[in-house]
């Protein structure tokens, strides 16, 4: 009987091992660079970026250990050179934004700190410098005929802007994504436009994310991102890709 028993649970942890082991070595589908691949970034601004941004203090950390900084300005780069589209996809609040009634505990964060404030949709009074503009060093990238910048969206994702619209308007069915932060706006970005029907890979040192007591943001959103994208690169693989990719 012992034996029995013995022989029993010794197979019962070899299928669990030999089970475990498959959903260890998850596939990888692939990303191939082509004539409908674009790139989108998301919230390349200052209250993320910028050592005088309103986060800085919990999202700096990460941000630098990443070269989150010169990463994306990589993929600016070489988008610029190879003529490559680029979406941004800011994150901007209004003064109606922060009449809501309904709120995440993030979402009253942002609205407490001022992150992202502007003055008026309509207007750029006070936008100049401020958290809400771009990193300085983005500027001159982003003002270029390849970028297109959306309208904002307002949570994390972009169900609340025209991101998926102007893909798809222009012709785009693959997308890279970079951008602030990893596990909020770059992961929820990535989450709808999977849902949408475009194959999305991510790009996963040219994000970064708040690490707080017990609370790690940018592991939660590899772990993520390794589950539900296409493909995770680093900068220096999609780079290389991008740069290898005849049109």
């Amino acid at each position: 009987m012992k034996t029995q028993i013995l022989k029993l649970t010794m197979l019962m942890t070899l299928l669990i091992g030999i089970n475990m082991n498959s959903y260890a070595q998850l596939p990888d589908p692939g990303f191939t660079v082509d004539e409908y691949t674009a790139i989108v970034i998301t919230d390349p601004q200052n209250d993320f970026l910028s050592p005088d941004g309103v986060t800085w203090g919990v999202v700096g950390q990460s941000v630098t250990e990443n070269k989150t900084v010169e990463n994306l300005e990589a993929l600016f780069k070489v988008a610029k050179e190879k003529n490559i589209k680029i979406f941004v996809s800011p994150h901007y609040y209004f003064k109606h934004d922060h009449e809501w009634k309904i709120e995440g505990a993030l979402e009253t964060l942002m609205h407490k700190i001022g992150m992202f404030d502007r003055s008026h949709t309509l207007k750029t009074d006070g936008f100049e410098g401020s958290g809400a503009d771009w990193l300085e060093q983005y500027k001159e990238y982003i003002d270029g005929e390849n970028v297109i910048v959306t309208s904002p969206h307002k949570v994390y994702g972009p169900e609340s802007n025209d991101l998926a619209l102007q893909l798809r308007k222009h012709g785009y069915s693959n997308v890279i994504l970079g951008g602030m932060s990893a596990n909020l706006c770059t992961e929820s970005h990535m989450r709808d436009l999977v849902e949408s029907g475009f194959r999305v890979a991510v790009v996963k040192d040219a994000t970064a994310a708040a690490v707080l007591p017990g609370l790690d943001g940018y592991s939660a959103a590899v772990t993520n991102f390794q589950m539900i994208a296409s493909h995770v690169f680093t900068t220096e693989e999609i780079v290389k890709e991008i740069k290898d990719f005849k049109k």
